[in-house]
């Protein structure tokens, strides 16, 4: 095993208390290469991300002993870790009493709906948390940019999206936009991977393939989404997703400091 030159780094108490846990032996022994200091970074950003799941469940105890109502969608380029994001977020919560919404291609039936109208289907009962891969932001950006709506189908979104959302949050439900933002390089870079990974060949889809080549196109019905539906009750909250453990703290982060959410005793729940 090859050991990187430390000589340079100097350790605190904390530090090789840190190393010596189980998790920072663990990250220690991630690497072929001792790395000291990426060791460390990778342990603090893991006992951050634990710190931040244990508040969770505290949020959703509250949601669920209140009948509370939260929606957060999670938006982004192709390869932008939203879905790895949202899977840590929702580690060990209750898992009875949230749900991960992943909509495929709509149905025939669907495509004759009112656009909101399958999204409708999918907002939480009172006590339930839902987290959105992707939403009805796919007619903002996604659809345009692909040729799947028709440029009056945009427009009547565009137009309706604003009352929409005002609908929900009415509804006494809390809604959180995030928009996990990454570079055309890192987007490259994370399409290699995934094209190289036999475990991970499966999330390449014939979007994915046009992405790069599309950037641009994205870029501006990005920014007309941003410019229209950002609004003060629901701003969009854009997460630099260039690294992904960054981005995953910042996210939880987030909810746990804007839902006003207090601590309930157990037997409430």
């Amino acid at each position: 095993m090859n050991i990187k030159d430390t000589k340079q780094i100097q350790l605190s108490e904390d530090d090789i208390s840190l190393l010596n846990s189980s998790l920072g032996l663990r990250s220690l022994l991630s690497d072929k290469k001792i790395n000291v200091e990426k060791a460390l970074r990778s342990a603090r950003h893991e006992m951050k991300i634990k710190e931040l799941q244990t508040e969770l469940i505290k949020l959703q105890n509250w949601v669920i002993a209140k009948n509370k109502k939260i929606v957060v969608i999670f938006e982004g380029r192709d390869a932008a870790g939203k879905g790895g994001a949202i899977r840590r977020i929702t580690a060990y919560i209750n898992p009875r009493m949230y749900r991960i919404v992943a909509l495929p291609k709509p149905t025939v039936e669907e495509s004759g709906q009112w656009y909101f109208q399958r999204y409708v289907n999918k907002l939480p009962k009172p006590g339930e948390m839902v987290f959105f891969d992707r939403s009805w932001y796919n007619r903002a950006v996604v659809e345009p940019v692909n040729g799947f709506c028709t440029k009056p189908q945009y427009q009547n979104f565009m137009k309706q999206v604003n009352g929409f959302e005002r609908m929900i949050m009415d509804s006494d439900t809390y809604l959180i936009k995030f928009y996990f933002s990454i570079t055309k390089e890192e987007q490259a870079n994370r399409f290699k991977e995934i094209k190289s990974n036999p475990l991970k060949k499966w999330k390449m889809t014939a979007v994915d393939r046009k992405a790069q080549e599309l950037w641009d196109e994205y870029t501006a019905f990005k920014l007309k989404m941003f410019e229209q539906t950002d609004l003060k009750d629901s701003p969009w909250i854009i997460i630099d997703a260039n690294r992904k453990t960054d981005a995953r703290i910042e996210a939880l982060s987030y909810i746990i400091d804007n839902i006003p959410y207090e601590i309930v005793e157990e037997e409430e729940v």
